[in-house]
């Protein structure tokens, strides 16, 4: 595993993983942090990252939604949810909590994830929002020409899987600051095939990721319980 610098923390350990994180080996990495934190011997940890162009099935993924199966290493994630993109210029948010000290409540934590983002993003004046039934953060587009069916058009810019081991938690967020688009086309993203993505650049916003990450570790204390 690439060393890591840390960003300064107390209870929380935030740490930055420079470069592009290659996913296995961070996974295992990931996996190792949390049962160090179920055994008591480590802290909770966030940690900040971008993985090289690839492609990661959650538990309940499906098979046709990865259209385009040779394009990028696709990753078995144990995690929940369907197919997603990780790439570079979108930042990667692993988030290990421990719930038996928060509250063992999945769908209270999940919302709380998501509140942390649409906080987050309305630091650079981005109106994230929830959608019953889809997990994530989502973004309405009132400039671009409505869907055939007259809705206004909304894309996706935050997507969320998690997993739990011992009530404490790994894999998390992944933003999209200014990922290359494209990438995502080679599957059907969270298998919502109506919808489509988004990213901060995209919309017009010159924010960089350390700028997101300034955003991410300020609003934490107040919306993650």
């Amino acid at each position: 595993m690439k060393q890591i610098r840390s960003l300064g923390a107390n209870e929380l350990d935030w740490v930055h993983l420079p470069g592009l994180s290659p996913y296995a080996e961070t996974l295992a990495a990931m996996e190792a942090r949390v049962a160090s934190i179920a055994a008591g011997t480590a802290t909770e940890a966030i940690w900040l990252l971008e993985h090289p162009p690839l492609y990661t099935a959650g538990t309940s993924a499906n098979a046709a939604d990865l259209t385009d199966p040779n394009r990028f290493p696709v990753h078995v994630a144990g995690r929940g949810g369907q197919y997603t993109y990780h790439g570079p210029g979108q930042r990667v948010v692993y988030v290990m909590l421990d719930l038996n000290k928060r509250g063992r409540d999945v769908r209270q934590f999940v919302c709380a994830m998501e509140n942390w983002v649409i906080e987050s993003l309305a630091d650079f004046n981005v109106m994230g929002e929830r959608r019953k039934g889809r997990v994530g953060v989502w973004v309405s587009r009132p400039n671009l020409p409505p869907y055939p069916n007259g809705d206004m058009r909304e894309d996706k810019i935050a997507a969320i899987g998690v997993k739990l081991r011992k009530w404490i938690s790994f894999h998390g967020i992944s933003i999209n600051v200014e990922p290359d688009l494209r990438h995502f086309t080679g599957i059907v993203p969270c298998g919502i095939a109506d919808h489509g993505v988004t990213s901060l650049v995209d919309l017009g916003l010159p924010v960089t990721l350390a700028d997101l990450d300034a955003s991410l570790m300020r609003n934490f204390a107040q919306t993650m319980p």
